[in-house]
């Protein structure tokens, strides 16, 4: 009877034991998911809300408050990462200019050893397809007055690569004979200003208001475009390429 009840005794310890230990477990578990998620995910979430609320109600409407809660995180959890909005508009732009840059690399990378000409046109037609996939972050790159361009290492240095490789494929261009222009400076701001401007229309939705229909944007860009490059090659361009 002894040895029954010992043994009766030794199981309900065994289940109490068990019991007592799989609450904490659980706690813990919980406790555990919480700092993993706002440590290694929340910053992504963040930016992600934020994209999120640039598409509904465009860059201005965005609030640190706002972002956590589509986040599902209490309203100050935010801060560790992004103390003021202009920091979170920030960090959504380096990652739009990251992108845009890897766009640009990629198409130049498969027309590495072409021509200036093809190339220059290669480097437009990246940077208009990113931008019609991508309005929202588009919008924020553009949105100087709401991020800290100058103060992104980041933004500035992605930026610098992408004027580097236009300036490349122009001086190419020059001293190939292709392009012909007196100065650097105005055809780099010439090169900048219509890819900008064309991306502005687009992503504004003005091409209406000049009979492009929304499916011809990305074609209207690109031949909008080879006029410029017509114009460096004084007319030269589309014998250079084929007749694209």
């Amino acid at each position: 009877m002894l040895a029954s009840w010992h043994s009766r005794a030794s199981l309900r310890l065994v289940n109490a034991a068990a019991s007592g230990a799989r609450k904490p477990r659980v706690r813990r578990e919980k406790a555990k998911g919480r700092p993993r998620y706002h440590h290694g995910n929340l910053r992504a979430a963040l930016i992600e809300a934020t994209e999120r609320l640039i598409e509904e109600g465009g860059p201005e409407s965005v609030t640190v408050r706002e972002a956590a809660r589509r986040a599902g995180v209490s309203s100050g959890a935010p801060f560790r990462h992004f103390p003021s909005r202009i920091a979170l508009m920030t960090a959504v732009a380096e990652q739009a200019m990251s992108r845009l840059l890897r766009e640009v690399e990629r198409a130049l990378a498969r027309t590495a050893g072409s021509d200036p000409v093809t190339r220059c046109a290669a480097f437009g037609e990246a940077y208009f397809r990113w931008v019609e996939r991508n309005p929202t972050q588009f919008r924020v790159i553009s949105a100087r007055n709401l991020i800290d361009f100058e103060g992104s290492k980041t933004l500035r240095r992605d930026n610098e690569v992408l004027r580097a490789a236009m300036t490349d494929v122009l001086e190419e261009g020059r001293r190939l004979g292709l392009f012909h222009y007196p100065d650097m400076h105005r055809a780099q701001l010439a090169a900048r200003a219509l890819v900008y401007g064309l991306a502005r229309m687009c992503v504004d939705e003005h091409f209406a208001q000049w009979d492009v229909p929304a499916k011809g944007a990305a074609r209207a860009m690109r031949d909008v475009f080879d006029l410029f490059i017509d114009g460096l090659t004084h007319g030269k361009g589309r014998a250079v390429r084929g007749g694209r």
